[in-house]
């Protein structure tokens, strides 16, 4: 009989009781790091995929709500009157003259990072927010709230939110073939335009709007919409002889929305520093694409 027959067999069969609650206390103790191992993994590619998208499609991290439970439609009137549009039509000539002046505004048109701290008038402001309210909306929902700060502490705390988010994002979220291809526009993650600037303009969409009864009114093409109502702020920028930079601060959303108070059913689209440039401002010297690269005519 062999030495392992003779004394382990018997020391095995004596103390099998002990070893079994042993094992299976490492068996499912083994399980259960797993399964906690995959929910972290699990948990992290969400995390990763969100993020990637946030870069991927410059979301400012203020995304929809999620539950989309007791949305109705807008309350429109059925029987709401129908009235004769005023319309001045010119003539040729006129339109052609007033579409090549508009172009040539427009084409002016720079993103300004050097701001003068020359002050702007509130009343200049809420004309061209008067403005940009005229665009069209989904169903005339018209989803979208302006908000024009200009005092120098609340400027003070959003270039700081901003200024920590964007370090991360040039330091760890954005990939390097980004920030090399953002070096020919000088631009960092510190961001002085934002206390420089007399005025800072932030637009806000509404996916829906809240009712008493905590139903919730749906608003169609909500960012479509407020989209285009910032295209039209633009150019009313433009034609103010002020200058602006459209900023799309990544991951911003929420903490921005909470120090301007606004409600949760509001999310930022967009944030532009309104003012007049320095004397020494520069730009990039860039080229718009020609016309025939952008139409086709049929």
């Amino acid at each position: 009989m062999s030495l392992t027959t003779r004394y382990l067999l018997p020391l095995l069969y004596d103390i099998w009781p002990l070893l079994l609650p042993t094992f299976l206390v490492v068996l499912v103790s083994m399980l259960l790091y797993r399964r906690r191992n995959l929910h972290v993994s699990h948990a992290e590619d969400i995390r990763k995929t969100a993020a990637k998208r946030v870069i991927q499609f410059g979301d400012v991290g203020d995304s929809d709500d999620a539950d989309q439970s007791d949305l109705v439609d807008p309350p429109h009137d059925e029987d709401v009157a129908h009235i004769r549009y005023q319309h001045d039509r010119l003539n040729i000539e006129e339109s052609q003259r007033r579409a090549d002046e508009f172009y040539h505004l427009m084409n002016n048109r720079r993103s300004i990072r050097f701001f003068s701290r020359d002050p702007v008038p509130r009343e200049l402001v809420e004309k061209l927010v008067l403005t940009a309210g005229t665009g069209p909306s989904g169903a005339h929902t018209e989803p979208w709230s302006f908000v024009a700060v200009s005092d120098p502490d609340l400027k003070e705390q959003i270039r700081s939110i901003v200024e920590a988010e964007e370090e991360i994002n040039y330091t760890k979220r954005m990939g390097k073939q980004w920030v090399a291809d953002l070096k020919a526009f000088k631009t960092t993650w510190r961001k002085e335009y934002l206390t420089e600037a007399p005025w800072i303009l932030l637009i806000f969409k509404q996916p829906h709007s809240p009712l008493p009864d905590g139903r919730k009114v749906n608003h169609y093409y909500h960012e479509i919409s407020t989209s285009i109502s910032c295209g039209i702020l633009l150019a009313a920028i433009q034609n103010a002889g002020l200058v602006t930079l459209t900023s799309t601060p990544l991951n911003c959303g929420p903490a921005l929305r909470s120090i301007l108070n606004r409600p949760s059913h509001e999310k930022l689209l967009m944030l532009l520093p309104l003012g007049y440039p320095t004397t020494d401002a520069t730009v990039p010297d860039l080229k718009r694409k020609p016309l025939e690269e952008i139409l086709t005519m049929m």
